[in-house]
């Protein structure tokens, strides 16, 4: 019987995949049938994540997407894919007045321009085959909401949500789908050794209507639907994901 939503026969690229939601996506991807190939600039933590997958006939590539010929050596040595997921990410913190150029060039080069380039690359080159998917990894900020000292990180991922439009248009003749997924918070290592404290965490949780941040792999479920086949109608949507906290 057909499964819509199988990754079997698909080759799947994840960027960022060492860690955190990257790292459950090509997991999770992987236990689906999909054939993954991950990518990140830490070589440990990227065996450490390949070594998680299920199945067979996965690859592991050593990148790192803000230095333009890392980028430029990662899409020659990729094979035809059915999929992207541009995972990878940088998030900074600083009051707008103390924020400088240098800071938002930082950000955006790892959160847009490597993204953007690496799908341009990929699409040029025809390795993105025809009914392919591509999923950009956003966030709520930027596009939903922001925070104080935030506007560096909000600026970087409300691009990204405007870029998902835009390509998507121009790939549909392609019969490419592109589309985007905003999480809200997720309970990943990123507070670990920050100033943060637990009990801090937990009031913030609260401001969650499902009292609980997301987890990594409930981002990772809302991407492999949009690998999958069984959406296939679907290009050009930024899909939320955030316990309901942009309802308050």
């Amino acid at each position: 019987m057909r499964n819509p939503f199988s990754l079997e026969d698909k080759k799947i690229l994840v960027t960022g995949a060492s860690s955190g939601i990257g790292k459950a996506i090509a997991i999770e991807s992987s236990k689906l049938g999909a054939s993954v190939i991950i990518t990140g600039r830490n070589e440990q933590r990227l065996k450490e994540a390949f070594s998680l997958l299920e199945g067979s006939d996965h690859q592991f590539l050593i990148a790192d997407l803000s230095i333009k010929e890392d980028l430029e050596r990662l899409h020659n040595e990729l094979p035809v894919i059915n999929g992207l997921v541009n995972c990878a990410g940088l998030t900074k913190v600083a009051p707008f007045s103390f924020a400088t150029r240098d800071n938002f060039e930082e950000v955006m080069n790892v959160n847009f321009f490597a993204p953007t380039e690496l799908t341009r690359l990929l699409v040029k080159s025809k390795k993105i085959g025809k009914g392919g998917s591509i999923v950009f990894i956003s966030s709520i900020s930027g596009i939903y909401c922001s925070a104080v000292a935030s506007s560096i990180y909000s600026s970087s991922k409300g691009a990204v949500n405007g870029l998902v439009k835009g390509v998507a248009l121009d790939l549909a003749p392609k019969g490419i789908r592109v589309n985007s997924v905003n999480p809200g918070m997720i309970d990943t290592d990123i507070f670990n050794g920050s100033a943060i404290t637990e009990e801090q965490l937990r009031t913030d949780m609260q401001r969650y209507p499902l009292g609980r941040y997301g987890k990594p792999e409930e981002v990772a479920f809302a991407v492999m639907y949009l690998l999958s086949d069984a959406a296939s109608w679907i290009t050009g949507s930024n899909l939320l994901i955030d316990g309901g906290y942009t309802l308050l």
